[in-house]
């Protein structure tokens, strides 16, 4: 029951109204006493929170929690693409020429997410990755590879939740939902970042303006729910490193490039 709550909180609902209420509330003071039962029933790791569980005074803010310096070991290896956020690997797979790939039973056009084919097409060919952020995950993003932000832009007016029931019911929630692309001109080509955030109310929270992307670099963070794609631009020595439905963290190496 507890848990069927919470997730209300940090996903918000189908109505707007109702997601407005939720997130007053969320944000607010009153729900303060709900931190500690959140920390519990999602089995959070407070030893690597930034600060113990009474400095955070709303429901929102222990959410969108920061780690303490150093938890999280990030791969400087030149050749290695990593996780950009803690989640799950829910998606990966190489983009077919047709620009439609599977994700949770939906078929979706490569166009339709990245909002025209023109923005689309360095990507076609190449691999994506799709990492869900639960309720128990840390909830900001950072830079996956090194390079220069080329473009960066908002898409979506209607919202649909993206967990799992979300995926199911929803209306293609991957091109719907209110998303903020970043493309990054990387040593090994393009790559975009599509943070995709949750109903009805503007989730994704932006760091700076920085041209400048640092591997491994804190960039933003979800006020709530969340999820975050990568898409790469094709290259014949790209590969990815890890499995699908495997629970990753920032810093990991997600794919490379291999040397010849």
């Amino acid at each position: 029951m507890k848990r069927t709550l919470f997730k209300y909180f940090v996903e918000l609902t189908g109505n707007p109204v109702s997601s407005s209420l939720l997130k007053s509330f969320t944000t607010s003071r009153l729900s303060q006493p709900l931190v500690r039962p959140f920390s519990t029933v999602y089995h959070i790791n407070e030893e690597e929170m930034e600060y113990p569980l009474h400095h955070y005074k709303s429901l929102q803010a222990f959410f969108t929690r920061q780690l303490q310096e150093g938890r999280r070991q990030i791969d400087d290896s030149p050749n290695t693409m990593i996780s950009p956020v803690d989640g799950v690997l829910s998606g990966m797979g190489q983009i077919d020429a047709s620009q439609t790939f599977l994700i949770k039973d939906h078929q979706y056009r490569l166009d339709e997410i990245m909002g025209t084919d023109k923005q689309a097409s360095p990507y076609k060919d190449g691999f994506y990755f799709i990492f869900y952020l639960s309720p128990s995950h840390y909830h900001h993003f950072h830079y996956p590879m090194t390079g220069e932000l080329i473009s960066r832009y908002a898409l979506g007016g209607v919202s649909y939740p993206v967990n799992n029931l979300g995926l199911r019911l929803g209306q293609s929630p991957f091109s719907t939902n209110h998303r903020l692309i970043s493309e990054v001109q990387t040593p090994y080509g393009k790559m975009a970042i599509v943070k995709v955030g949750a109903l009805n109310v503007n989730s994704i929270q932006i760091l700076n303006a920085s041209k400048e992307c640092v591997k491994g670099n804190a960039f933003g963070h979800f006020s709530f729910g969340s999820t975050v794609i990568l898409f790469v631009e094709n290259h014949p020595d790209f590969t990815p490193t890890v499995h699908l439905n495997t629970e990753v963290k920032v810093g990991q190496p997600v794919g490379e490039w291999i040397q010849q």
